[in-house]
């Protein structure tokens, strides 16, 4: 786990060099983990740390220019992972993911549901229609398409872990990201119902809401507000903002085992934010 005692300047690599130098833990051996959005940010930092538990991963996402650095990363370390290229969107292309996912693998075991985008920054009045739906569509949809078709593989099984990436802007309000607001609010929704709707079946389903992260979609906000990461990072009390292992540390904990109790929680990661 990454220690507390991070400095201000976190490195991005930090886990992926952990991972290059160490054994394969075994917490997860003989599991399958699939990571949507994992080419790159969070997404990329989760296949990474389920890989290092010895987890088989399934790397999905919309682009594939950046997969070959996620999935060459896994294998270089010893690990096993394939690339599934995938628009969460559609439900055809999410129901192709799991089969492919299962058809190598023969199994899924955990799901991290991360892709989404932030759409326009915007007031409400300002946010336009086309905006709106295709950040609810992709962030909200998406998530709610990969639980449709993950949930059943993991009723066949017997059980399973699912965690969705939601945001602190799902907890509290953030002016200028209405629709972003809005779909991630929805995903802590849809997670907590789906956790009660199976809660009795072995299928635990949980949400990770981070705050400021280093990602490429902190560096889009950043070239168009001209902030810089130190004042966005003087929103959280850390007065910093987050590696994207950080993000996946508590995600992965969250699947594991020492999480069995645990389930329908949002989970903020967010340096104390959405405490004040």
């Amino acid at each position: 786990m990454i220690s507390g005692r991070i400095g201000k300047q976190v490195s991005t690599n930090c886990v992926q060099k952990r991972f290059g130098r160490c054994e394969m833990t075994g917490r997860f051996a003989g599991k399958v983990a699939l990571v949507t959005g994992a080419s790159s940010g969070i997404g990329r930092a989760s296949a990474l740390a389920f890989a290092r538990e010895g987890a088989k991963v399934v790397v999905a996402d919309i682009v594939d220019e950046e997969r070959d650095e996620t999935v060459s990363a896994i294998k270089a370390a010893g690990g096993e992972a394939i690339f599934v290229q995938t628009d969460v969107s559609k439900a055809a292309e999410v129901e192709v993911l799991i089969d492919k996912a299962v058809q190598t693998f023969g199994r899924l075991d955990y799901a991290h549901n991360n892709a989404g985008i932030e759409g326009i920054i915007a007031p409400t009045a300002d946010c336009t229609e086309e905006n709106w739906d295709r950040v609810i569509t992709t962030t909200l949809k998406g998530v709610w398409l990969c639980m449709k078709y993950e949930i059943p593989q993991m009723l066949k099984q017997g059980g399973g872990a699912i965690v969705n990436t939601a945001s602190v802007a799902g907890l509290i309000g953030f002016p200028g990201l209405p629709a972003y607001g809005a779909a991630k609010g929805g995903i802590v929704q849809v997670t907590r119902t789906a956790a009660l709707e199976y809660a009795t079946a072995g299928i635990r389903v949980n949400a990770v809401c981070p705050g400021g992260v280093r990602t490429p979609m902190l560096q889009r906000f950043k070239d168009l507000t001209g902030q810089t990461e130190e004042q966005m990072g003087a929103l959280d009390p850390m007065q910093r903002v987050a590696a994207p292992e950080e993000i996946a540390e508590a995600a992965i904990w969250l699947c594991s085992d020492a999480a069995s109790f645990v389930t329908g929680v949002p989970m903020p990661v967010d340096g104390g934010q959405v405490t004040q």
